[in-house]
């Protein structure tokens, strides 16, 4: 009996230890709440006057760091990836690193949040993400936190304050589209709204600030609405069919595809009017190329460089530094007659590049060459 005894406390004894290290690591990964301003108070400003600063505990590096990006079938995407192993590959960043991973998930949020849970599961110190829906990750969430994993979401961000979000304001991106079209359609009008990526953050914050802005104005806008996915070649078919159906229309706003929507226009001789846009190199030269045309555009909105910031802070906050909660970025924003060559847009590089794709607060500012010298694929 004395033996059975023995051996059950020992196995009592085995199963503890890891319960006991578990528990002391909820404790430990617990960040205080704590006096701003962030420990790198020009790159991390805060979003707003009451939002919380954070201070993790100080973990020895070098880190383990995955990007669990979701969709990734248009340009924004996959230079975001691109722009994320760029900045891991720089010496100062790529030194504090013992590992950095990417996944993309498609549109599948339920497998974005299994590479979530895997990251976790194989004690990865921090994990940033685009995330699909911003309300569905709250068990993993939960888990990331208990596990000690710090969990930084960018662009399409979390719905909870137990993530570190990093972002532009996108519905005020909306607004600037929405009130570039209501100084240019003084009597109102038709306007086509090609949309985002639906179910996303992002698609939901700018449509809102494009509804809303077009709404308080008091003009008359009949809206037509279409998916384009940020692509520009679906954007440029559902502009087609809409046009076909629906048009033409007065003034266009689009989330991104910009490049393609405009194309869309000129194969179907549509005439060229008010465009409120994202900032896609190729749109910039279109707008440039054909403003007097009456294609008078505003481009604005953020670099997929915001992975890079969203990787920085990470690394801020494993290295014990004092963060916002939540970190607003600076928009990136050029109206017509205003497009500068050589500043605004470049006739030699890509169409699908996205312009405005730097942080100089930051320290992070990448050439084409850099970023497109990555691939988009998974490692």
């Amino acid at each position: 009996m004395l033996k059975a005894i023995k051996v059950r406390s020992a196995r009592i004894a085995v199963f503890s230890i890891p319960f006991i290290a578990l528990l002391s690591g909820v404790a430990y990964a617990e960040p205080k709440v704590v006096s701003g301003p962030a420990g790198d108070p020009k790159c991390m400003t805060p979003w707003a006057a009451d939002t919380q600063f954070l201070q993790f505990p100080k973990k020895e590096g070098p880190y383990r760091i995955a990007l669990a990006n979701g969709y990734i079938a248009n340009t924004w995407r996959i230079q975001m990836v691109q722009t994320a192993k760029a900045y891991a590959a720089q010496p100062d960043v790529a030194a504090k690193l013992k590992e950095f991973k990417v996944v993309s998930t498609g549109e599948d949020v339920p497998a974005q949040i299994s590479a979530i849970n895997n990251f976790i599961d194989a004690g990865y110190d921090a994990i940033v993400v685009d995330a699909q829906n911003p309300t569905a990750f709250g068990p993993v969430i939960k888990r990331a936190k208990q596990a000690g994993v710090i969990l930084v979401a960018f662009d399409n961000t979390l719905d909870t304050k137990d993530a570190i979000n990093v972002n532009v304001d996108q519905k005020g991106l909306g607004v600037i589209w929405a009130d570039w079209l209501v100084k240019h359609m003084p009597n109102g009008g038709k306007v086509l709204e090609v949309r985002g990526v639906a179910g996303t953050s992002v698609d939901t914050d700018r449509h809102n600030g494009i509804k809303e802005t077009l709404d308080a104005s008091g003009k008359k806008f009949n809206v037509t609405e279409v998916v384009g996915k940020w692509d520009d070649g679906v954007a440029q078919k559902a502009t087609a069919d809409a046009i076909a159906t629906n048009g033409p229309f007065d003034g266009i706003t689009a989330q991104g595809g910009d490049t393609g929507v405009v194309q869309a226009m000129m194969d179907a001789k549509h005439p060229f009017v008010p465009f409120g846009g994202e900032t896609e190199n190729g749109f910039r030269k279109l707008c440039a190329a054909h403003s007097a045309d009456g294609l008078k555009c505003a481009s604005a909105g953020t670099g997929p460089a915001q992975v890079a910031v969203a990787i920085k802070t990470a690394i801020a906050a494993l290295e014990g530094q004092v963060v916002p909660q939540a970190v607003k970025l600076p928009t990136a924003l050029v109206e017509d007659p205003n497009f500068k060559e050589g500043q605004d847009y470049y006739p030699k590089q890509s169409d699908n590049f996205f312009v405005g794709n730097s942080f100089p607060t930051c320290g992070i500012n990448f050439t084409a060459q850099e970023i497109m010298g990555q691939t988009k694929e998974n490692q």
